[in-house]
């Protein structure tokens, strides 16, 4: 098992902790972090965005002017592509953009993220957890203390609605329960804050 540094809430190193190596000892695969990743982005996309065909446009299907005899080229109605107000040749239609992704990769590809944050000395973990008051500025100064500033994830062993409340406001700032954490949580933070009594939730998830 690697030996991680443990910290209190006012940033100072009170002993070391053994993490499991199912979690955070192993070799990131970079090629499933990638595959992942990508997979996690595209479920997030609404896929809602959508453009008229031209039996989807306004306008009447009447001949524009006879055939011949005009001296103008040959038209039909007033709704294809090319003309000005017309439908939308090979638009977007609403769809999903979700791509299947076996279970065991998805854990993998977690395990994968939390190892390369071990290894890149990104990871923090917290001996204890909890708020002096319920304010913002208390988690603030907490996280003040740790040295972590602009992306951060803080892991819980469970949700706290108080946390949460406190966290919001602080830019960057993403709290999230063990069972929760997603492999984008991970690799977007530029520092990950993991309490110990996450750990064994998060140990439970990905065995």
């Amino acid at each position: 098992m690697p030996t991680f540094p443990q910290y209190n809430m006012e940033g100072t190193q009170t002993g070391e902790i053994e993490l499991p190596d199912g979690v955070f000892g192993q070799e990131p695969n970079r090629a499933l972090l990638h595959q992942t990743m990508v997979a996690a982005l595209a479920a997030r996309r609404q896929g809602t965005a959508s453009a008229k065909t031209r039996s989807e446009v306004a306008g009447s299907t009447r001949k524009l002017w006879r055939q011949k005899g005009t001296g103008r080229a040959r038209v039909g109605d007033r709704r294809p592509p090319h003309r000005v107000g017309g439908g939308v040749a090979m638009g977007p239609r609403p769809r999903s953009h979700r791509q299947r992704l076996p279970q065991a990769a998805k854990v993998e590809g977690l395990r994968s993220a939390l190892s390369a944050r071990a290894q890149s000395g990104d990871l923090i973990i917290l001996e204890s957890f909890e708020l002096p008051a319920a304010k913002t500025k208390a988690l603030q100064t907490i996280l003040d203390a740790l040295g972590v500033s602009g992306k951060t994830l803080l892991v819980l062993p469970e949700p706290n609605e108080l946390i949460w409340r406190c966290g919001r406001n602080i830019p960057g700032l993403v709290i999230r329960p063990a069972v929760d954490v997603n492999i984008l949580d991970v690799l977007l933070a530029r520092k990950a804050v993991i309490t110990r009594d996450a750990i064994p939730a998060l140990e439970a998830r990905l065995s």
